[in-house]
């Protein structure tokens, strides 16, 4: 019986003949000079999978380099257990924690070793060395229990908690020259593929520099003060609670301390809203903020924040008064596109700004107006007879993707401004290698909400998703630092809650279009988490904006 097979390649436009058991490696070794890029990873059947994935049935391939989202999340992986190696040759017994993402790179803290520029050089020697060497990252699969007792000499408890957790039979995990860890996506067939990095200290830790977005040199590192405390206040909060992982979250819903959880999660929100305001007010009595710009990117839960911040400046004794953004959109026909020729809502040219300024200054020198009001629908502005005017106790809450632009707000005075940046930072990990990014929280969370309320499918927010990522990237991300104030929106039970929708939704997601590779990533994701039921989930939580059931009206 012949074993010879056909595969598509996408990049070639063509059928390749092969045989069973070949890989994308050894395919792409046969075609690279066709190939104008070295692959990372692959994409089968629209499903990320490693280049030593075998074939023994005709599929699709599609190889993907470190620069699309499949392959810089490979590369970036592959980077993490290339410094857990080094990490564990250099400083046994030295527990290493990844945290997040921050200032375009990823912060790591290793108990006991300072983050000194020697301990920084030893461990980029010590990564170069295997890049060097080019060491293949080994797939494994055992028994759970196999592993679990491997992880558990290597003093890797977090994973051991959360694997018996899991009560999965078997557990994929990798090996590099002797060490041995778990990621839960695929990883570079080997160091060689990953010779661009960098490792610098940072605060109390390392922030470890994967590949540029862009060209092939290391990324450079951004200012973000702000939102490093944004994160060390909730990474506290969540070793007092004692959950700062996955394993411990799924060990509370086993114990039925969920309830508890949920309680204490927003009850921090509550103190949060409580410090805000206060802050607020002082400014407000003492000649300074008269309005308040609150600023996010999408699925940030800015709408109920402004609702609750709302009801404790009341109890501050202001009127607060609420204007969307959103409003204030030019009409279609006149709104900027983007690259693809499509309408480019992130855009702050979206907005007529000259209106919007010229409304803030008059409600401003006491003067009534009429606010505006976007109709989706239409695409065009009309006048409802939403009248305002500000008494001397009111102060303005304005909801917006560019509430943090300078631009927008060019002529208004700026002592006379508050800005509030509002994203949903998520501060649990997986396991101290894995943490969770915070745009698959987001994602996530309008998911969710589009199919409740925009009878959007999961497919097409998923494929509109990459849009709203750039003009986050130009239209956010870079005013951050701008802020007075920054918001944590994530809670630290939301991903158990919104498990069982999620994965619903993600389920209908048809296997032959490209949409199905995300989320097959995300379902995979979510499968290290026990579900949460949202009973306990309060009316007033954020999380209440995308799950339904909030006691404010949108």
């Amino acid at each position: 019986m012949s074993n010879r097979l056909s595969v598509y390649c996408t990049n070639l436009g063509r059928y390749i003949g092969i045989t069973g058991g070949d890989t994308p490696l050894d395919i792409y070794r046969r075609f690279r000079d066709e190939i104008p890029f070295r692959p990372v990873v692959a994409r089968i059947n629209n499903k990320s999978e490693d280049l030593n994935f075998p074939f023994f049935s005709p599929k699709n391939l599609e190889f993907m380099s470190a620069h699309t989202p499949s392959g810089e999340r490979t590369y970036v992986r592959s980077l993490c257990m290339m410094l857990y190696h080094a990490v564990n040759t250099l400083f046994p017994g030295h527990r290493l924690v990844i945290e997040h993402s921050i200032s375009r790179g990823y912060y790591a803290r290793i108990a006991g070793v300072e983050p000194t520029e020697e301990n920084a050089a030893a461990i980029r020697a010590h990564m170069r060395s295997l890049v060097d060497r080019d060491i293949p990252f080994k797939r494994m699969e055992r028994r759970t229990s196999d592993v679990i007792e491997l992880f558990r000499s290597q003093g890797l408890d977090d994973k051991v908690k959360l694997l018996s957790t899991l009560h999965e039979p078997y557990t994929v995990y990798y090996s590099l020259d002797g060490v041995y860890d778990s990621y839960y996506g695929a990883l570079a067939p080997s160091t060689g593929l990953l010779p661009y990095f960098d490792l610098l200290p940072y605060k109390e830790g390392f922030l470890l520099l994967g590949i540029d977005r862009q060209t092939d040199a290391p990324a450079q590192p951004v200012t973000q003060e702000k939102m490093y405390r944004a994160f060390t206040d909730y990474l506290a909060f969540n070793r007092i609670v004692g959950v700062s992982n996955v394993g411990e979250l799924n060990e509370a819903v086993e114990k039925d301390d969920t309830a508890m959880l949920i309680n204490v999660a927003e009850a921090l929100h509550n103190n949060r809203f409580a410090a805000l305001a206060n802050q607020i007010k002082t400014q407000f009595e003492a000649g300074g903020a008269r309005i308040v710009m609150i600023a996010g990117p999408s699925s940030s839960g800015k709408t109920t924040f402004t609702k609750r911040l709302a009801i404790q400046l009341m109890t501050n004794l202001l009127e607060p008064k609420m204007i969307s953004l959103d409003d204030y959109f030019v009409d279609r026909h006149l709104t900027p596109v983007d690259e693809n020729g499509e309408y480019d809502y992130e855009s702050l040219h979206a907005l007529d700004l000259e209106l919007f300024n010229s409304d803030l200054n008059r409600l401003l020198a006491g003067e009534e107006i009429e606010l505006p009001y976007y109709n989706f629908a239409t695409g065009a502005r009309e006048y409802r007879g939403n009248r305002i005017k500000l008494s001397d106790r009111s102060i303005l809450l304005i909801e917006g993707i560019h509430g943090l632009n300078p631009e927008l707000t060019a002529n208004v005075e700026q002592r006379l401004k508050f800005l509030i940046y509002v994203s949903a930072l998520t501060t649990i990990s997986i396991d101290d290698h894995n943490w969770i990014p915070t745009t698959d929280n987001r994602l996530l969370r309008r998911i969710i909400r589009d199919a409740k309320y925009r009878g959007v499918s999961p497919q097409d927010t998923i494929r509109r998703w990459p849009s709203v990522r750039r003009g986050e990237e130009k239209w956010i991300f870079p005013f951050q630092e701008n802020a007075d104030a920054t918001f944590n929106s994530s809670l630290l039970f939301e991903l158990g809650v919104m498990k069982d929708r999620a994965e619903a939704l993600l389920r209908t997601v048809p296997h032959d279009i490209p949409e199905y590779a995300e989320s097959s990533r995300l379902r995979t994701f979510l499968s290290y988490f026990c579900s949460i039921p949202e009973d306990f989930v309060p009316s007033t939580s954020l999380l209440r904006e995308f799950l339904g059931g909030s006691s404010f009206k949108y």
